[in-house]
Order: C-alpha cells, then structure tokens, then sequence
C-alpha cells in the first residue's frame, strides 16, 4: 500500500514508518515545511521514499496521512486533482493539544464525514471539539531505545523544544525554582540562550540540541528526567526517557497521569514536591534506578511499537476498505 504523508514530526514518523508500506513523503527543492523529504537525523528504513509534486500527480496513493490543516488542499493539488477523502481514502493525525479557547476549541476536521480524526492520547480527544467527524485514539509508540541507563551524572535532563517562547506552556518559568534543587541538561531546538533568559548559572543549567542517537546517550547518562510541561500533548522525549530507564518527575498535567505510573516517579501539580524528590534521586542512586526500571515496563506495556503498528494497520485497513 502506498501512504502519502508529510514529513512533521519526525519521532512520530519513525515509530509509523516501520510497518508493512510504502512511505511517500513529500520532497521540494529548499526541503522547505511542505518538502522536507527523508529524515536526516533519524533511521527511517528503505520503504520511505522522496517523492516531488511533479511525480505525485502520477503516483499511486491508497491513503493520504494528513497532519495540518492545508495539506488536504496541498494533496489535492499536489495529486492531480484526486480529493483526500474523497477520490482517495484520508485519515487526519491531530499531534497536538489543543489551544485557544479551551475546552471549547473546535477541530479544523470537525464536523466533518469524509476522513477519521486520529488523536494521540485520550486526553486530546477529550479537549478537542470535534463534532461529528469520527475519532479514534491511536496512543504513541516507541522504537525501543533499549535500556541504557547509568545515571552517573547527578543531574535532571529536561527536552523540550523553543523553551523561551512557549514559556508557561512548557514551563520554562518553573525551571529557575528546580534548578536550585538539581543542576538541568535542557535538550533540544531554541535552548541556546535559555540560561541567560533565565538568569541561571551556566552550571545550573546546560543546553544542547542533539540528533536522537546522541540525545538518547546523553539522557540515559542523566540520573532522572524532569518533564515540567503545563499544556502540550504527550511528549515522545518522555516516553523515550521512559524506554531508556530513567526515572521521571512530572507535573499531573494533560496526558502525563496516564502515562507515567507512581511507581516510576513522580507526578504532581506541585513544582515543591518535584524539587523534593530530584533531592531524593540525587542522594539516593539506587532509587533512582529502580524508578527507572518500572517506568521502562510501564512504557514497554503501553508504547511498545508492536502495538502501534497494530492499531494503525487495523484503522489503515478499515478506512481503505
């Protein structure tokens, strides 16, 4: 089968590329938003293929993976005039929270009968208006990173992307109180000068923007993974963290209470109570590492990529059929 999708999210893509199809993404001269082609940072398997507009006019497609709101007009276009939906099976992937007036933001897809809304945790099902449109929870898996934790520096890695200007969403402002309590290694896209925006010590608080093969070392080298998040959707890095063995502190916000069980960490809508217990992983090794083994079951139980792929091959099958 042949699946048209846009390369967006490149975690989530890796874990969806390792079923039975043949992947066409989108490829454009700049590798701009809509062209960004194959993934250069992370190990995507033969079966995704660089396809141009030009080609996809003439291409076979059984189904078009839609993710933001203008590719249903960009696929149509791009197709040669074939309607996702319509002239060829669609479904639309919502990554994200929602945003806005919340709980009253409307889906862009609302309300309508000729695609499935795909949600990524239960939790953004719930929050999203989606009218009539059919939905489904498809939860996140993992390529399982295998267990590599040592956690020989005594210190919280954090990943979070552009901290400075999502800011309370992320919780960037609870991070100076936290770092009092434990030294932080922020990973990821926009964290270069989040010390200084911060007004924290460079020994308080590291940064680094990392491929996946290095961040996953790097991580399982951290003693505990500390996800402040207010308000996004479940973050791969902490299910990744999850896989490697880290234990996890976490505020009970969005998706994170069902993902992270008490006996991996720590989660609360306290940021007191996280600063406690990164004072207890970072004088007590051993129970840090014994957390950390309980979050890689949990993760390996829930996000385990065997039953990804099975939910999305039985969807994938219904909405072809």
């Amino acid at each position: 089968m042949n699946i048209l999708l846009w390369h967006v999210h490149g975690s989530w893509t890796t874990a969806f590329v390792q079923g039975p199809h043949t992947y066409l993404v989108p490829v454009t001269p700049g590798r701009g938003p809509d062209g960004l082609g194959r993934a250069r940072t992370f190990a995507w398997p033969a079966s995704v293929r660089e396809v141009t507009p030009d080609e996809l006019r003439d291409t076979p497609v059984d189904l078009v993976l839609l993710q933001r709101p203008h590719e249903r007009e960009l696929a149509q276009r791009w197709l040669g005039g074939r309607r996702p939906g319509q002239d060829v099976p669609a479904v639309y992937l919502e990554h994200n929270a929602p945003d806005g007036d919340v709980p009253d933001t409307r889906h862009p897809c609302a309300g309508r009968d000729d695609l499935t809304l795909v949600h990524v945790t239960h939790f953004n099902r719930l929050f999203w208006d989606c009218g009539t449109t059919r939905t489904e929870v498809i939860e996140h898996g993992i390529v399982d990173p295998g267990h590599r934790y040592t956690g020989r520096l005594a210190r919280a890695a954090v990943v979070v992307n552009e901290p400075v200007r999502r800011a309370r969403h992320t919780g960037t402002d609870l991070l100076p109180a936290l770092a009092e309590a434990v030294p932080l290694d922020v990973f990821g896209m926009g964290t270069e000068d989040l010390a200084g925006h911060l007004g924290l010590p460079a020994d308080r608080c590291r940064t680094a923007d990392l491929p996946q093969s290095e961040l996953h070392t790097a991580l399982a080298e951290r003693r505990m993974y500390l996800h402040p998040v207010r308000w996004t959707s479940l973050g791969l890095s902490l299910l990744e963290a999850m896989h490697l063995g880290l234990p996890v502190l976490a505020l009970a916000t969005t998706e994170a209470v069902e993902a992270v069980p008490p006996a991996a960490g720590t989660l609360t809508t306290r940021p007191d109570v996280l600063a406690r217990a990164a004072r207890r992983y970072l004088h007590e090794p051993e129970a840090a590492a014994a957390d950390g083994a309980r979050a890689r079951q949990a993760a390996l139980e829930r996000y385990g990529l065997k039953r990804f792929l099975a939910d999305w091959e039985r969807l994938i099958t219904e909405v072809c059929s």
